[in-house]
């Protein structure tokens, strides 16, 4: 084999790979002695079966199976034997004329090999990154709050004479009609709403107070622009409504017993477990603020060429999302005071600033020997596959069946551990602030993204 460098200009590398036709030959004739011992003719003993013959019936077909592995192999040897790492697989270029006369056996074989190499950078110390961690105190009266709107949902209602208010629960009949016709799904006979919940249509359920049992009304209201069913957004529509029912909320005392009936072993358990969620909440909130500070820190000690063909990818990407987000929401680059020209350059710092993070989280993960565990993999795809009910086993085998769909799980995996490896090296300082200045934090980051 003969590696003829003939670019090398940045991180761009061009490669002439040449191997004579004998080499090729030679593996054909291994390949046909092989097949010999097992090929299973009519007319013909076991191992018996002319060379002649075998290659005349599957020549081709053994020519290009070799000519595929032999590029393979030649590929991966020539970026062994130069310690180069490629950004994404090297592009072949083997002319078709030429393919030809090679499984034919009439030409060497010779192609061109063109790729970005990753860029070489130093890791910075992690011990100088300053990180200022945001912490919630969670404060009594927030669990009880927070305790209080459960109890709230779980109240019973009581049969109340007189007019529905705000908080009641009212029990109705309705029909929707659209241009005086009804509608599928916009019918019940025993509907109950509790009024002021927002369960209904806008507009539904403030002209429900004032009804008392027995009354009736046509309500008019219009679906949202965005409401799910498109049939159904923007459709002004009136619904027959018959009050058949008005309850009050009866009181709810927070105590044990009240625990107990959720299925709870008491108050104290039920308070621990609130805290659990809020604290879970506000943790992963304080999780995004930490995670955004230290990518800043990085972005600021790093900057190199990036592989052409990564940032490309990474910017069709965010562009796509782009453009699918606008096309959603119905609008235009002159709704969001730019130009297409002016988001796109925007949005490529963007790109350049995630391929570039990407490619040093990467490094400092490969160097400090993090890795994903088979364990954790596992639990990712479980909780991928969780997200399609009733598809479970075509999901969990598309899976298990794609490399680069397994990358993409494993891919947020690995960036979290390495995130977690730098946090430990780093100068984290907490502090205490509220749930409103967390908010705005992370409100602001997001305005940044």
């Amino acid at each position: 084999m003969q590696v003829t460098e003939t670019l090398s200009e940045g991180l761009k590398r061009e490669l002439k790979i040449e191997i004579p036709a004998g080499d090729l030959a030679g593996k054909l004739e291994a390949y046909m002695d092989d097949l010999k011992g097992k090929a299973q003719i009519k007319g013909f003993r076991p191992g018996k079966v002319p060379v002649a013959h075998l290659k005349k019936m599957y020549g081709r077909q053994a020519m290009a199976e070799i000519l595929s592995n032999t590029i393979q192999e030649s590929t991966q040897q020539a970026l062994d034997d130069r310690s180069e790492r490629p950004a994404l697989t090297p592009s072949i270029d083997l002319p078709d004329e030429e393919a030809e006369k090679i499984l034919a056996g009439d030409a060497d074989l010779s192609f061109a090999m063109s790729y970005d190499v990753l860029p070489t950078f130093e890791i910075v110390d992690f011990k100088g990154i300053e990180i200022e961690r945001p912490v919630v105190g969670i404060a009594e009266e927030e669990v009880d709050t927070q305790i209080a709107e459960i109890a709230k949902n779980n109240a019973t209602f009581e049969p109340k004479k007189g007019k529905a208010a705000d908080g009641d629960q009212v029990t109705m009949s309705y029909l929707g009609k659209i241009d005086g016709e009804p509608f599928e799904g916009g019918a019940d006979e025993e509907g109950k709403l509790v009024l002021g919940s927002g369960q209904f249509i806008p507009g539904f359920e403030e002209q429900l107070i004032g009804l008392k049992a027995g009354d009736e009304k046509v309500i008019e209201v219009t679906f949202p622009e965005e409401y799910p069913a498109a049939h159904l957004a923007g459709k002004l529509a009136t619904f027959d409504v018959v009050v058949k029912e008005v309850g009050k909320p009866g009181e709810v005392t927070v105590d044990d017993e009240f625990a107990k009936n959720l299925g709870l072993d008491g108050l104290d358990k039920l308070k621990e477990i609130v805290r659990g969620q809020i604290e879970s909440q506000f943790g992963n909130m304080t999780r995004q603020r930490v995670k955004r500070q230290l990518l800043d820190a990085l972005d600021e000690h790093y900057s190199f060429e990036l592989p052409e063909g990564l940032l490309t990818s990474e910017f069709d990407a965010v562009w796509k999302q782009v453009e699918d987000d606008m096309k959603q929401n119905e609008k235009t680059f002159e709704d969001e005071d730019t130009t297409e020209e002016e988001a796109k350059a925007e949005y490529r710092k963007i790109a350049e600033r995630r391929v570039r993070l990407g490619l040093v989280l990467s490094e400092i993960g490969e160097k400090n020997e993090i890795q994903v565990s088979d364990e954790e993999m596992q639990r990712a795809l479980y909780e991928r596959v969780r997200q399609f009910p009733g598809q479970e086993q075509q999901v969990f085998e598309f899976y298990k069946n794609n490399q680069q769909a397994l990358a993409s799980l494993r891919a947020p995996i690995y960036e979290e551990k390495v995130v977690d490896f730098m946090l430990e090296l780093a100068k984290v300082t907490d502090k205490t602030v509220t749930k409103e200045e967390l908010e705005k934090l992370v409100s602001e980051d997001e305005a940044d993204a």
